[in-house]
């Protein structure tokens, strides 16, 4: 079986995935070959490397976020001539933007089954985009719906959003839940929690990702201000776009002396290890990795009920889930999870690592993938 994979997208936790997901099929004996834009992320062109020394094919399309007809018509023509040379038997896109052209070359060629994760919906975005791009993408997404083969859902809960979005029919969306090779998180050692210039006596939450309004990192420093009588601190890690922002708000709340930034991580296994809990507070999310990482990491989570996290996050067995996506509800999880004793948290971390072994490995994740891929071939095959 040969595989394409589509991806614009190539930053956080869609770059995680589309890694291991062709890194692991590549290790099963079939063919890979990934269409990536390398735009987003300067650390990208690494993975890349890395995958061609497996023998993951790798070609270098530069799509970009923003819709340009001109540009992206040029893409299109692009992915159109890629499938005519490669001949996949899978044409997998991920996310908005390739899963747009990505689709629209197979159809425009005949060439390989569409398999789509969206990983979110853009049009779900809000606070990111307008009105009217909103009611563009539900419709170019309603548009090739009809035509893939299976929408997949990284998590139950996010199924269950496309369902409700009334964009996909049902019968064609499937759940293959996010999985990863914990040993990186089982092995590893603690950072140095005084080199971000934090007391490592006190306790200390991670906040670790992307920094953009969907990942909430100003929900997190007021759910801080709310916990002022106690001493926790707060580690906030990712790229530094919003980092001005964000610092401004911080001293705004007064929890500036309680905040360290430390920019992108590669050593995240060795930051958990380090801290005493995960603090999630995404807006919107599909099943995301650090939660995995954490609970793989045997720490307690607390997180805002978005997609994923109402899979992962046992409240009260493996830690806490806010009533709502907001601050006041995130500090009061919070403040739950803080008034239990060590012992007690530690407890909950355990509880979330088995959890974690049991059901959410990488292979498992590989597993369901592949099978749907050939159930779907299989049927094809049948008619």
């Amino acid at each position: 079986m040969r595989i394409l994979h589509v991806m614009e997208a190539t930053i956080g936790g869609t770059r995680r995935h589309l890694v291991d997901v062709a890194t692991g099929q590549r290790a099963r004996g079939l063919e890979v070959e990934v269409a990536v834009a390398t735009r987003r992320d300067p650390d990208f062109p690494r993975d890349l490397v890395a995958l061609e020394q497996t023998g993951v094919g790798v070609h270098r399309i530069e799509m970009g976020r923003s819709m340009s007809p001109g540009r992206d018509g040029a893409h299109l023509w692009q992915l159109c001539r890629l499938l005519e040379k490669v001949q996949p038997d899978i044409v997998h896109t991920h996310s908005s933007k390739a899963g747009v052209l990505g689709r629209t070359a197979s159809l425009a060629t005949g060439i390989g089954r569409r398999f789509h994760t969206p990983h979110t919906f853009a049009f779900l975005f809000e606070a990111l985009f307008g009105p009217a791009k909103r009611q563009l993408f539900r419709t170019l997404e309603q548009q090739l719906a009809a035509s893939t083969e299976r929408l997949l859902a990284v998590s139950p809960t996010e199924a269950q959003t496309f369902r409700d979005s009334g964009v996909v029919p049902a019968e064609r969306i499937a759940v293959v839940a996010n999985g990863i090779d914990a040993t990186p998180w089982l092995q590893a050692q603690p950072a140095d929690l005084g080199a971000f210039g934090l007391d490592p006596t006190r306790p200390t939450a991670a906040v670790i990702g992307l920094m953009y309004p969907a990942k909430g990192q100003d929900l997190a420093l007021e759910a801080l201000a709310q916990v002022a009588g106690e001493d926790l601190q707060l580690l906030i890690a990712g790229p530094d776009e919003w980092r001005g922002e964000l610092e401004q708000l911080a001293r705004k709340l007064g929890v500036a002396q309680r905040v360290a930034f430390s920019g992108p991580r590669r050593d995240v296994p060795a930051i958990l290890a380090a801290v005493d809990l995960l603090l999630l507070p995404s807006r919107w999310e599909g099943m995301p990795y650090i939660v995995l990482e954490a609970m793989a990491s045997a720490l307690p989570v607390v997180a805002t009920p978005v997609d994923g996290a109402r899979d992962l996050v046992r409240h009260g067995a493996t830690g806490f889930l806010a009533d709502e996506i907001g601050a006041a509800a995130l500090g009061a999880a919070l403040g739950r999870c803080l008034a239990l004793s060590e012992e007690e948290r530690r407890e909950l971390g355990e509880a979330g690592r088995a959890s974690l072994l049991a059901e959410h490995s990488l292979d498992s994740m590989l597993d369901d993938l592949l099978a749907l891929y050939e159930n779907r071939a299989g049927k094809a095959g049948a008619a």
